[in-house]
């Protein structure tokens, strides 16, 4: 249901009537709507941060690992167009605050693992300004990923967020 352009908020009654249960069957699963979408946002931050996790290990470039985890996360978001508006808070609008922090939470870690990507990059390179360089292109990249996966979801999911990326991160990043 959330994968629809332009689709109404998404309410308990509607999804039981598209799975075919009751609502009663749903709340047997789930003690609340709110905890539906804690469902799925932990789904989102266990499969990026597990392939965030998998490229900091394995990608010694502290730029590459930084290029890596944004283009991972648009390519999640992309290819689960669903996902994406929760990600961006438009699925959780007239839901619990609680939601929304926590998507928030899950895009400041992403840009903490970006600051220290960055950060030990400009340390490889020498710069005497790496900690300050490094948390104002993470920052940048952040809004970037944001507005990227903002412009899918409101496009109605045809604006894919991965649109000349490497383009994209060329300017960022360098």
């Amino acid at each position: 249901m959330l994968e629809q352009p332009g689709a109404e908020r998404v309410t308990t009654a509607a999804l039981a009537a598209r799975l075919g249960v009751s609502e009663a069957a749903l709340y047997r699963h789930f003690a609340s709507k709110a905890q539906m979408f804690e469902g799925l946002i932990e789904f989102i931050e266990t499969s990026v941060f597990t392939l965030a996790n998998q490229i900091n290990e394995r990608e010694p470039s502290g730029n590459q690992q930084a290029r890596k985890v944004v283009t991972v996360l648009l390519q999640f978001g992309e290819k689960n167009p669903g996902m994406a508006r929760v990600m961006v808070g438009d699925a959780l609008v007239f839901e619990h605050d609680r939601l929304v922090a926590r998507m928030s939470q899950f895009f400041d870690r992403i840009e903490s693992q970006l600051k220290q990507s960055l950060r030990s990059a400009g340390d490889a390179a020498g710069s005497v300004t790496a900690t300050v360089d490094a948390n104002a292109v993470a920052s940048v990249l952040t809004s970037f990923a944001i507005g990227r996966l903002q412009r899918y979801a409101r496009s109605g999911f045809k604006r894919t967020p991965t649109e000349h990326l490497d383009a994209a991160l060329n300017l960022i990043i360098g």
